[in-house]
């Protein structure tokens, strides 16, 4: 069953090294959960870096356990059956059967049992030597009764730290947050009064009023958010809607522009597909300002001939070049770039993904993945 558990948490990404994996086990033989609720607490406790991966747990954990808890109203009666339970009187009973055993033999005797058990060596009682029931004198076995509270199960299927996770698709305020990051202020516009500087200066003269003042803060970055559009990326529109809208919200640049594409930018790109004007890349390439960092925001998934072949799907013999060389051309003149996929990193094993991977540093459209791209943009500034 333990064995499941890990599987169930690596497949949900969350890495158990061994060390932590041996700890959980060596406290699960110190007999410090013998429920479910405190096995769900020690679990989480022991193999959980961080509250991002609390969600992961959460569906780990119910994958593993769910249908083992008693229905709730069978569980409630078998807590008043035990409530009363007496105290042991025999001596203890050595049970060598495995925990897998045991809790097979519990569900079994449950389904079997008739009416209520006390003192006894098989059924599910009180007292007695039966490794099943509470109060008993066996050397372990499968506690029933006590508690009260909403089952683990329940608690996990709740999903309460889901809004937590870092590697969930970005909403408004996420994007926000993330590019803000991005900007590099300096301080080099007008002359401002610096409130917590005149405090200072103020204390050390005394308390007569000594002002002080600073330059502004001026944003120095220059963005260029240069978008998939169409085609294979419409289940995608509204993430990407969203990410232009809190880029253009942000307000918080030297200069912003959002520019469209299909597939790839095939010796052009589009301001507004709406009106149909294409932008020669060569001219782009000469109006933008050094040092602007690009992000693309795309599938990069198309058949083959689309990226390799000159011209490419929508390409003209002006172009003499394939999608592949002029993204590799962007690259040469603004290196400060990277793409951001909007499809799970499983779906990236594509020849043309790979082949773009290959030129832009490529980035999960998340919160973990637009972090890092900040990041990695941040780091040429």
């Amino acid at each position: 069953m333990f064995d499941l558990l890990l599987l169930n948490l690596r497949r949900n990404g969350v890495l158990v090294g061994v060390g932590e994996w041996l700890s959980f086990l060596d406290a699960l033989g110190q007999g410090l959960a013998g429920t479910l609720p405190e096995l769900y607490r020690l679990g989480r406790a022991l193999l959980v870096h961080r509250e991002s991966q609390f969600d992961a747990w959460d569906q780990a954990f119910q994958a593993t356990f769910a249908g083992v808890e008693l229905p709730e109203k069978l569980s409630e009666e078998l807590q008043r059956w035990l409530a009363d339970a007496a105290r042991p009187s025999r001596p203890t009973r050595e049970i060598t059967l495995s925990d897998e055993e045991l809790r097979r033999e519990f569900l079994k005797r449950l389904a079997e049992q008739k009416e209520r058990h006390d003192g006894g060596s098989h059924w599910i009682g009180t007292g007695g030597d039966s490794p099943f029931g509470r109060q008993g004198s066996a050397s372990k076995g499968v506690q029933a009764g006590g508690g009260g509270s909403r089952s683990a199960i329940q608690v996990a299927m709740d999903r309460e730290w889901e809004s937590y996770r870092t590697d969930r698709q970005l909403d408004h305020r996420d994007m926000m947050v993330a590019l803000r990051a991005l900007r590099n202020l300096r301080r080099e516009g007008a002359e401002e009064l610096s409130l917590d500087d005149t405090i200072d200066r103020t204390a050390h003269n005394c308390g007569d009023v000594q002002l002080a003042f600073r330059p502004e803060r001026i944003n120095r970055v220059h963005l260029r958010l240069i978008l998939d559009t169409g085609g294979s990326m419409s289940p995608h529109a509204a993430l990407v809607t969203q990410l232009f809208t809190a880029a253009n919200e942000l307000k918080g640049f030297k200069s912003f522009e959002a520019w469209h594409f299909h597939n790839v930018p095939y010796g052009h790109l589009v301001r507004d597909y709406r009106k149909g004007e294409r932008t020669p890349i060569e001219e782009l390439l000469h109006a933008w300002p050094t040092g602007s960092r690009l992000v693309f925001v795309g599938d990069a998934s198309m058949a083959s001939y689309e990226l390799f072949q000159p011209f490419g799907y929508y390409g003209n013999a002006a172009t003499q070049s394939s999608g592949l060389a002029w993204l590799q051309r962007i690259r040469r003149q603004f290196p400060h770039s990277v793409w951001l996929n909007p499809d799970p990193e499983r779906w990236w094993d594509h020849p043309t993904v790979r082949a773009i991977g290959s030129v832009y540093p490529m980035f999960p459209l998340t919160i973990d993945g637009l972090r890092a791209a900040v990041r990695k943009l941040r780091a040429h500034s």
